[in-house]
């Protein structure tokens, strides 16, 4: 077992620093990895199930006028979805939130009446992922058990992409075996999602979303492009684009399909969902059959992934557009499998081509 005083970091940290942080109290604490699931026991336990090898950093601050006793932790990796929590008994609220880029922060507000020693705080590994916080001393009067998550799931360690990286001929992505259409006669919008200071889903080894998706766009440009279509993407770099923007631009364009690709994400960072789906939005405006075509394709090269089907959705980019649109998932970046495949170049390269080859024979189909 590890065990971190955080008495003797504290007080040798914050008498160093006194004239520094006499004003607001704050002092640090030391922890470690990014948050996976945490719980709040009823007995004052706070629990941690954490991701190996990441780094992270936790503060104590006392109560002023406003606000009661406050400890926060900030963790490697996004937040999907900031959000605000009731908590009951002696804890007035939790927050989880994103301060900066690449930060998650989860913070535990107490009521204002509760005044805690930091010199007793300690922090105990209890495995290589799990983490305990006792609150000694802490009313625990009212103290009903809160969390997200299991703390307690073993979860199957991420395997290293070098040690599984598949490779495919370049038969394979003979450009020959795509279908060719007339020349500028027909043009489609490529959307690859989010993008900028909006990473979308962050997954495991802080797999980014925008960075996969926008990786396979490029190739589908290049592939369609090269067999008499015309491409526009809606980004080609890291940059922030709302939604609205992105059907005005296809609108504007009078494209023949528009196409969304994005990378999922399980509720709970679940790291045994893994698959595809491709959505549409109404069977009336073509979306059906170029959502079909699409899926249809993406799963014959990658039939290891689960078939998650083609669906009927309202997101906003295949709902406003005037033109045949679907919204393509390629996989999770959460999921243990995706997460390992989407890494891999030769992967996204795949997708890429069968994304194409999707596009087209709708296109053809439709000529």
């Amino acid at each position: 077992m590890i065990r971190l005083d955080f008495a003797k970091f504290c007080t040798s940290f914050y008498l160093g620093l006194f004239v520094l942080l006499s004003s607001s109290n704050l002092l640090p604490i030391k922890a470690a990895s990014s948050l996976a699931a945490w719980l709040i026991r009823s007995d004052g336990v706070l629990q941690f199930r954490t991701s190996e090898g990441a780094k992270l950093k936790a503060f104590y601050k006392a109560a002023d006028q406003d606000v009661g006793d406050r400890i926060w932790i900030d963790f490697q990796g996004e937040l999907i979805r900031p959000r605000t929590l009731p908590a009951n008994g002696p804890i007035r609220e939790i927050r989880l939130g994103k301060p900066s880029d690449g930060t998650t922060r989860f913070v535990i507000e107490f009521d204002q009446y509760i005044s805690l020693d930091p010199s007793k705080l300690e922090l105990v590994a209890t495995a290589s992922d799990k983490w305990e916080l006792s609150f000694v001393g802490l009313p625990l009067r009212g103290l009903k058990q809160i969390g997200e998550g299991d703390v307690n799931k073993v979860v199957t360690r991420f395997l290293n992409s070098q040690n599984t990286k598949r490779t495919f001929s370049n038969e394979y992505f003979d450009i020959s075996k795509l279908p060719y259409l007339e020349n500028g006669k027909y043009l489609v919008v490529i959307d690859p999602g989010h993008g900028g200071p909006d990473p979308g889903a962050i997954g495991i080894n802080g797999l980014r979303e925008s960075e996969v998706v926008l990786d396979i766009s490029k190739q589908v440009s290049s592939y369609l492009s090269k067999r008499g279509v015309i491409v526009r993407l809606t980004r080609s770099t890291e940059k922030d684009l709302d939604l609205p923007p992105r059907v005005v631009f296809a609108n504007k364009l009078k494209a023949n399909a528009f196409v969304s690709i994005h990378a999922n994400a399980s509720r709970g960072y679940k790291r045994n969902v893994n698959g595809m789906e491709t959505y549409y939005y109404s069977k009336y405006s073509g979306g059906l059959p170029l959502a079909k075509s699409i899926q249809n394709e993406i799963l014959k090269v990658a039939p290891e992934t689960p078939d998650r089907g083609v669906r009927k959705a309202r997101f906003f980019v295949i709902r406003h557009t005037n033109m045949p649109a679907a919204l393509v998932e390629v996989g999770f970046v959460t999921g243990l499998n995706d997460a390992r495949d989407l890494v891999q170049p030769d992967h996204r390269k795949k997708l890429a081509f069968a994304i194409s080859k999707g596009i087209l024979n709708y296109l053809k189909e439709t000529d």
